[in-house]
């Protein structure tokens, strides 16, 4: 079969593509924004890319079109393809119907760390030889790709709760019918689609509807929002972590503990810092439990977990300056980044680098709270500009001189050099390519 993906360089849509291609299928596909690290692994696959959405792509004649979430009516391409009544599907359902049919799926969903905890997850599947089929909307270091079809019926996926396609729009992860799935957190985000929290829950409680008597939810206690998705009904068994009659995190850092309710205690090491990755790890190894590894078996395969690409990755060092590279972009996710960082560096001086890409940012949902979720960052500079809905200079206005604001790219690089000095620590956030301000930075401090 013959299928041109599009919107291929999204992180999921670029992972259906290289599952697609180990399974032997013809692939190629499309996008506007072609950018690292997901257009170097399909460019290493040898499937072939097409900047823009020219509605000549239909004269290559595929056997279906799979067309990502990114891609909306009035699309040219896509206004062909329905014009012509050519065979086309979003990506969940192609994945649904052609990977992940009859296997043993575990889905990691909440709003953050899916990406850490889905590559945790199959870490600790690989470490036990389970040997799974994995879709990450990132790269895995131990892997050193998104996606792979595995060979065993476990199949993990980061189940997202945004939504299928222009003609489908359920949360994602409603395709996966998982019979394990982590229910790690849940707060208000993608306020393009959803109106509110309560709107979120919904989808998540659909979720939670269609998975099998005999599956396991393992939802976070903590987070009340969780608490009422089950609370609406749950049919599967469910397991509480971070709650006192569950499985709690004891010991945060390099020394991971974890405590359970029959009086288990169990450590391992991990590498990644902050709270929020031993939550992370917490909640992997209890799903890696219901798919049969022994808790100490996937706490101890930990030590070997190398991280994800974008998920406070150190790029690189000049001029005594570290660069790092991170994801993230809600409020809550910037300050447990900043926090974990802190907690490496100690009193050296952070500065927080941030574009405010998402359509949840750009919409200024969550403005309000960017001064609170970057206040341990010595200073702050951000891009503003026209694509933004609102003063990034009034949003930052409560950090005083801790702030700044350009309206490119190039115009805050000129800021960031006159600022920098050694022994700084660089972290830069943001959910796109951000000019590849990461790269331009190292090159002018050298």
């Amino acid at each position: 079969m013959h299928i041109h993906i599009l919107g291929i360089c999204g992180t999921f849509m670029g992972g259906v593509a290289a599952l697609a291609r180990e399974a032997g299928h013809q692939v190629s596909g499309c996008d506007a924004n072609v950018y690292p690290p997901m257009s170097t692994q399909l460019e290493q696959l040898g499937i072939g890319l097409i900047e823009g959405y020219d509605p000549a792509q239909t004269q290559l004649a595929p056997d279906l079109f799979v067309v990502g979430n990114a891609v909306s009516r009035g699309n040219p391409l896509l206004e062909e393809i329905l014009n012509r009544g050519l065979p086309y599907v979003s990506g969940p359902q192609w994945l649904a119907e052609h990977v992940l049919a009859g296997r043993w799926v575990l889905a990691v969903a909440g709003t953050h760390g899916k990406t850490t905890t889905t590559s945790m997850l199959s870490w600790m599947l690989e470490d036990a030889g389970l040997k799974p089929g994995f879709l990450i909307g990132g790269v895995a270091q131990n892997f050193g790709v998104s996606a792979r079809l595995g060979d065993s019926p476990f199949f993990v996926i980061e189940a997202d709760e945004y939504d299928t396609a222009f003609c489908d729009k359920r949360s994602k992860f409603v395709h996966y019918r998982p019979r394990t799935a982590i229910l790690n957190n849940l707060e208000f985000d993608h306020a393009d689609i959803f109106a509110d929290l309560a709107a979120i829950e919904t989808q998540f409680h659909h979720l939670v509807r269609i998975m099998p008597g005999q599956g396991r939810i393992i939802a976070n206690g903590g987070e009340q929002s969780l608490r009422r998705v089950i609370a609406r009904g749950a049919w599967s068994e469910v397991e509480w972590f971070n709650d006192p009659s569950g499985w709690q995190v004891a010991g945060v850092g390099q020394a991971l503990r974890a405590r359970g309710p029959a009086g288990e205690d169990i450590g391992g090491h991990l590498a990644m810092p902050g709270r929020h990755n031993a939550g992370n790890a917490l909640a992997a190894m209890l799903a890696a439990r219901h798919a049969g590894v022994r808790p100490e078996h996937a706490f101890e395969s930990l030590q070997h977990f190398q991280g994800i690409r974008r998920r406070l990755e150190r790029v690189g060092d000049a001029g005594g300056v570290t660069v790092y590279d991170d994801f993230a972009h809600h409020p809550t996710a910037i300050a447990e980044t900043l926090g974990a960082l802190r907690s490496e560096v100690g009193a050296a001086r952070i500065v927080a680098v941030i574009e405010p890409r998402s359509n949840t940012m750009k919409l200024g949902v969550m403005k309000a709270r960017l001064p609170e979720a970057l206040g341990s960052a010595d200073l702050t500079f951000c891009l503003g500009g026209d694509t933004l809905g609102w003063d990034a200079h009034e949003a930052l206005a409560p950090l005083g001189e801790r702030a700044r604001v350009a309206s490119s790219v190039d115009a805050l690089l000129d800021m960031l050099i006159a600022e920098l000095r050694s022994g700084d620590q660089v972290l830069v956030m943001s959910n796109g390519g951000f000019g590849g301000i990461h790269r331009k930075l190292l090159a002018r401090l050298r």
